[in-house]
């Protein structure tokens, strides 16, 4: 039976400055789909943001049976890795990932202040695997790009009580968008989150003006070439640190 841990997004409250335009895609409201019965094995998980200026949304995990392939570089990406990766929307992955038969448990955590997980800081949270469930799988949009994100797939779970593993997680381009770093077509929060001021309101819905046909690869970075500034928004990989540990 699948469990659900499923946590309200907050993020316009929290930041106050952010427009209610966007309160949709990054507020996604998930209610608890039933109970299950205790969890074979847990394990403590940490996502440390190692960017100097770039905030990830908080991070959705699951914990699942079989490699479940969330995404992979070269492939095309998913409506819910798009959404993700564009809007910061969490919610087809979610609902996708609800729906697999092996996936035991899908978490969405908030960082330790602020909804999003900021530059320096980390969060930790539990996740819990019935009996045969082996894999761990995250993701996080980098709130500050077109289509940018963040994460793992299908990273096999340490085997005993003790035993922890530590991944470096890279910056992935869904392939999605059109690197425009114009701030209009950018997730409002962007900007007060980084300190920048600026008179754009930004958005919280894809654009089909913008979009591109292609596939998951390494993201190029920051250029520049509009708001986004490489100096405050820019990033050398590993953009991430995810460890597992198994607790219980």
């Amino acid at each position: 039976m699948r469990r659900t841990a499923m946590f309200a997004l907050t993020l316009s409250i929290a930041l106050g400055a952010c427009q209610e335009e966007a309160s949709s895609p990054l507020e996604p409201q998930f209610s608890n789909a039933g109970s299950s019965p205790a969890a074979a094995t847990s394990y403590e998980v940490t996502v440390y943001n190692l960017s100097s200026g770039q905030p990830f949304t908080p991070p959705l995990a699951a914990v699942h049976r079989r490699p479940a392939s969330l995404f992979s570089v070269g492939n095309s990406a998913s409506i819910g890795v798009q959404q993700i990766a564009e809007n910061g929307n969490l919610g087809p992955m979610q609902d996708a990932l609800a729906n697999d038969k092996h996936v035991s448990e899908v978490t969405v955590n908030l960082g330790p202040t602020l909804p999003p997980l900021l530059p320096g800081e980390m969060v930790t949270f539990t996740v819990n695997g019935e009996t045969g469930a082996r894999y761990l799988s995250i993701i996080s949009m980098l709130i500050c790009t077109n289509d940018g994100f963040t994460g793992i797939d299908s990273v096999r779970l340490p085997q005993r009580v003790g035993d922890a593993v530590s991944i470096d997680a890279m910056a992935y381009d869904a392939g999605t968008e059109m690197n425009t770093e114009d701030f209009a077509d950018l997730v409002p929060p962007c900007a007060p989150l980084t300190g920048v001021s600026t008179d754009d309101t930004g958005t919280g819905a894809s654009d089909p003006a913008l979009a591109e046909h292609g596939v998951i690869a390494a993201h190029p970075g920051i250029s520049g070439s509009d708001d986004l500034q490489p100096a405050i928004h820019g990033w050398s990989d590993p953009i991430a640190r995810i460890t597992i540990e198994r607790v219980g």
